[in-house]
């Protein structure tokens, strides 16, 4: 859908500027743009490298593993049917860290390995979905090894909420938005921060209500 809505907008406006003796003025902007697109990557790239590679030493180093102990209480209350030393909790742990501090490139793996393995702790359970796979359940076959491990439709409680405290994750420091703002000359581009921890704490308590009541 988004790709016509799109389409139908650039489409309108190229019309629109041949009628209006604007061509030249929509090709120097389509140029601009790509330019101004090249620089804005290269510098959320050197972002993107400088925390994920604080976020590596921070894991080698044994940090994320004690701040994973450190928000163990929250974990408990968030996620209780998750056993204390189940692998899940470290990438969730790894996953709210690296929202909190506004990485969004680096909370990614973390989030698909939590997947992962909350996936991998609904076949501890014996869930028959997750044991066998959607394509066995749903052709009656014997699958081969590969499809059988093919993942359910249906998403557990965990995953449910690790879904949506993930996108309303509070952020202390907007490091995206932040980048943009530098990029594109702002002569305060902290000063997102204040705003962005209110908006996101307020998304974030509202996220752990929902959750807490859909899950009675």
């Amino acid at each position: 859908m988004l790709n016509y809505l799109w389409a139908a907008m650039i489409a309108v406006g190229i019309i629109y500027a041949v009628f209006t003796g604007n061509l030249e003025a929509i090709t120097n902007a389509a140029l601009d743009s790509a330019g101004e697109g090249i620089s804005l990557c290269i510098t959320t790239a050197g972002v993107m490298a400088l925390w994920m590679g604080l976020m590596e030493i921070a894991g080698q180093s044994g940090l994320v593993a004690k701040l994973t102990k450190g928000i163990g209480p929250v974990l408990s209350f968030l996620f209780p049917r998750i056993p204390r030393e189940h692998k899940a909790r470290e990438y969730i742990a790894t996953n709210m860290i690296a929202n909190v501090l506004g990485l969004g490139w680096a909370c990614t793996p973390a989030g698909l390995k939590a997947m992962e393995e909350l996936a991998r702790l609904e076949q501890e359970r014996g869930n028959p979905e997750y044991q066998h796979g959607v394509w066995q359940k749903e052709t009656g076959g014997s699958a081969s090894p590969r499809k059988q491990t093919a993942a359910s439709r249906t998403a557990s409680k965990e995953m449910c909420t690790f879904l949506i405290l993930n996108i309303s994750s509070l952020q202390l420091i907007p490091v995206n938005m932040i980048a943009y703002r530098s990029q594109y000359g702002s002569t305060h581009p902290a000063a997102i921060i204040a705003p962005s921890i209110l908006a996101t704490l307020v998304s974030t308590i509202a996220a752990v209500i929902y959750c807490k009541i859909k899950d009675r």
